[in-house]
């Protein structure tokens, strides 16, 4: 997946990716990226790798944009998350600093039993399942239902 950052752009929260590498190959600009509260730095012809289970945040902090290839391994389900954090983008349906509806994530993610899961940092495992089934049922209730088979079919 092609990743553009505008100059002083980020990825809006610290997270993990339960079961998935995070991978970034830097095209054009450069990255920094706080893994395990280590910075690393990539520039343009440079991978910076981010292990399963590890915490980290992305940030372009330069003046210039940032091109990178992201790449997830395994790859699992990550594409139908995309097209729904996308549609949900594109709709203009987002929620507070953070840029996405996480309540509809949550529902979409726990509705298509996805295995590409990234939860926030800050958040336990289980708290973090809790709260999917929570969003789930209300989700459920409130016709959720009809934006995912929108962003999935």
């Amino acid at each position: 997946m092609e990743w553009i950052v505008q100059p002083q752009g980020y990825v809006p929260f610290e997270h993990i990716h339960v079961s998935q590498d995070e991978i970034f190959h830097v095209k054009q600009g450069e990255i920094r990226v706080v893994i395990d509260r280590r910075e690393q730095i990539g520039r343009a012809g440079e991978t910076v790798t981010v292990p399963r289970g590890v915490r980290h945040i992305a940030y372009n902090n330069t003046p210039d944009s940032l091109v990178c290839i992201v790449e997830y391994k395994p790859g699992m389900d990550i594409s139908r998350s995309f097209q729904c954090f996308s549609g949900l983008t594109c709709d203009g349906d987002v929620y507070g600093r953070y840029g996405i509806n996480i309540p509809k994530m949550m529902y979409f993610m726990k509705r298509m039993d996805m295995q590409a899961v990234a939860r926030p940092a800050n958040l336990p495992g289980p708290i973090f399942s809790a709260l999917m089934s929570i969003f789930y049922v209300y989700g459920s209730l409130a016709g959720w239902e009809k934006l995912y088979r929108k962003y999935t079919e």
